[in-house]
């Protein structure tokens, strides 16, 4: 029986079925939808980009204690680069905008950011004061791109042109310019955490219109704040802000730093860097391939950081900073004089000084009033000067006041005096008779023999004679005080650790609990070198009979602050409290509704024997007023009574020693305490007018900017 159909022409019939609606398919998707978008760009929705912009918080304000602006925030506007929406328009539009931006802020006078450590100009070589932060974003560069560590600079820039598609028809000059953009781009991708890439910072609004106008994709502007400062004077009690360093971040990336944050890095900016910083906001934006914004969603709120008042009378460290300014130049060119008619070749250098400090502090409650250390900067002008302040042999940039350590010479007096009172060594009715030269060590054999001279033996080839407490301390006797030591019922190595318990109750060798980063100097005695040598931090823990004599009249290794010396005059003028030293007046809210924080007095500890401290306190008062007492020219007849004690601190390796003073006022009623150390000044005789100049304005009606152009630099 024949078949009614045949299987292979129904199988030819469907297929040339499928092949029709395929076809038909396909055409209809070319009318409908790819012809479409060719004639209407509208028809669909073009592709959106999203990116997370960073609002920064307004930083805190910086005031003196009397509401007087000395830091505070600009509004400004940085222009961002956003790799993804230039690369979008393809490499070549991408390098080319990249060229037309660098010559467009030259042209309005800004400099773009190029931190690409490789000359500008041919021969191309790599920076020679690269910083360690170049340094590591270079290797990071290298490895990742695993190129060889021998490239040399003008190699690298031929392998960067080839990478980034940097046409050859453009100069190598311009060429070196997008690679360091480009470079910058995509150290953003190599290490993390860096924040966005910051093109140009605190751009006019001309600027920004004459970008916008040209409708550059990917190139958008942000709002920021600039740090302005409103005084030069109190550079290192307000530190400055800059970009932390990887340790830094290491340390702060749990709060939400990013790795190239602006920080606080010394004074008070680092200090109150949490109180200060304030928390960034927020916001997401939408944008599509040519960079036009489609949404903007804000995500957080910026949060302002809060105000800080500090201590310091912003007046009062003017006329301190134009005081040891000063003093420090006559006194150089008085050297300078004398050099040049002496008939000797005499190295200037030698004897010029290079720097000194000032500290003032309230004596009844620990307030810091006025820290100055010279040479200084200038904080306005500082990211300009910053290289060259760091080349300075002078090194402005260190404070002095708080991280300078120094020998106290014969201001440590009154710490083996106190302590010979305290242990019953001698008593206020004890007289010793000073012969000049302290010979208890002395010894036929010259390698063991040691032989003290008083300073006056020095100068007059005999002694003070007898002296008790108070005129030992008016004279600065050094063979009284040796004694001291000398008498003591156990021996030197009790001698010299009596001595420096007692210098630590004062406050020396310790922190003064100060907000500020500060130096905690050395309290040399027999127990810290037995420490030191088990730390393996010292050769020998040997404790010798002279070190203990050199000690008890301030010479031998002690080292102490400026800071820590003003604390120890303090505790004596008040009568033997240890405050805790502060910096740190109020702090209050961005909105100044609110005072989150308020200075209080903290008491660290107090001394009992009063009387001792009184017949010191008698002691220095003569010093300043006594018929011999080394600060009698200043003080003698000054109108208001001055505690005072000199110092010179002596140097086997220079010639010129250290000048140092220590000073209170009044001596009835002490309110402020002062302390002064200029190396190479010689005595503490030569820097006394300082302190003057210091009592004069505190206890004066005048005004300091009558004494200093406010806001004048200091050099």
């Amino acid at each position: 029986m024949q078949k009614m159909y045949n299987p292979a022409r129904i199988a030819v019939i469907f297929i040339v079925l499928a092949a029709m609606i395929a076809l038909y398919l396909t055409d209809l998707y070319r009318i409908q939808i790819h012809e479409a978008l060719a004639f209407d760009p509208d028809a669909v929705p073009a592709r959106v980009h999203s990116r997370t912009v960073n609002l920064p918080a307004a930083r805190g304000n910086i005031y003196d204690r009397n509401g007087i602006l000395l830091a505070s925030g600009r509004p400004s506007f940085n222009i961002m680069l956003d790799r993804n929406t230039m690369g979008a328009q393809g490499i070549a539009v991408m390098n080319e905008t990249i060229l037309e931006l660098i010559y467009a802020t030259m042209e309005y006078g800004f400099a773009h950011v190029d931190t690409f450590p490789v000359t500008r100009g041919a021969p191309f070589t790599f920076l020679s004061d690269m910083t360690n932060e170049q340094r590591r974003r270079i290797e990071a560069y290298f490895d990742f791109h695993n190129l060889s560590p021998y490239k040399t600079a003008s190699e690298l820039l031929a392998w960067m042109r080839g990478h980034y598609n940097i046409d050859y028809t453009i100069g190598i000059l311009d060429a070196r310019l997008i690679i360091g953009v480009r470079w910058e781009m995509e150290m953003r991708l190599i290490i993390g955490h860096l924040g966005p890439y910051v093109f140009a910072r605190d751009v006019t609004t001309d600027f920004i219109t004459l970008l916008s106008e040209r409708g550059y994709a990917g190139v958008f502007e942000e709002s920021s704040f600039i740090r302005e400062y409103h005084t030069t004077y109190a550079a290192h009690v307000l530190g400055y802000i800059r970009r932390m360093s990887p340790e830094q971040f290491e340390r702060l990336r749990e709060y939400g730093y990013a790795m190239d944050a602006l920080v606080g890095q010394v004074g008070a900016e680092y200090a109150f860097e949490s109180q200060l910083r304030g928390i960034d906001g927020r916001k997401r934006v939408r944008s599509t391939g040519d960079g036009t914004i489609v949404d903007v969603a804000m995500i957080r709120e910026p949060q302002p950081g809060e105000h800080v008042y500090l201590t310091i009378d912003i007046d009062l460290q003017i006329v301190v900073e134009h005081a040891l300014r000063t003093q420090i130049d006559i006194i150089n060119q008085q050297r300078a004089v004398e050099a040049r008619f002496s008939g000797e070749e005499i190295d200037l250098e030698e004897i010029t000084i290079p720097g000194g400090a000032v500290v003032v502090l309230d004596v009844r409650t620990g307030e810091l009033l006025a820290a100055a250390s010279y040479p200084t900067f200038n904080p306005i002008t500082l990211s300009q000067d910053f290289a060259m302040l760091n080349l300075d042999p002078r090194r402005p940039m260190f404070n002095r006041a708080t991280h300078g350590r120094f020998v106290p010479g014969s201001t440590f007096k009154m710490v083996t005096g106190f302590a010979g009172l305290r242990y019953g060594i001698v008593t206020e009715h004890t007289g010793i008779n000073c012969v000049g030269r302290f010979t208890r060590l002395w010894h036929p054999d010259p390698v063991r023999s040691f032989v003290a001279n008083c300073w006056i033996f020095n100068v007059v080839g005999v002694g003070h004679h007898t002296l008790g407490m108070v005129s030992a301390l008016e004279v600065s006797c050094n063979y009284y005080f040796m004694e001291i030591a000398a008498r003591h019922p156990t021996g030197w190595l009790d001698a010299s650790n009596m001595i420096a318990r007692t210098a630590r109750d004062f406050g020396l060798g310790v922190s003064t609990g100060i907000e500020l980063p500060e130096n905690t100097g050395r309290l040399d005695s027999s127990e810290w070198r037995r420490e030191q040598y088990d730390l393996g931090l010292r050769s020998s823990p040997t404790w010798h009979q002279a070190t203990t004599v050199v000690t008890a009249f301030g010479q031998g290794e002690n080292r102490f602050t400026p800071l820590q010396l003003a604390s120890y005059t303090a505790t004596i003028a008040n009568g033997g409290t240890l405050f805790e030293q502060s910096v740190l007046s109020r702090v209050v809210s961005s909105d100044f509704s609110e005072q989150t924080h308020r200075f209080e007095p903290t008491i660290r500890s107090v001394i009992e024997e009063t009387e001792h401290i009184e017949l010191i306190r008698e002691g220095m008062l003569q010093a300043s007023r006594g018929t011999q007492g080394t600060a009698r020219s200043v003080f003698r007849d000054y109108p208001i009574r001055v505690g005072s004690k000199t110092g010179t601190a002596q140097f086997d390796t220079r010639d010129v020693n250290d000048g140092v003073f220590v000073a209170y006022a009044p001596h009835n009623n002490p309110e402020i305490a002062v302390a002064i150390v200029v190396e190479k000044g010689g005595s503490g005789s030569a820097i006394m007018d300082i302190a003057r100049m210091i009592f004069d304005y505190y206890f004066s009606t005048g005004s300091a900017s009558t004494a200093v152009p406010y806001g004048q630099l200091i050099p």
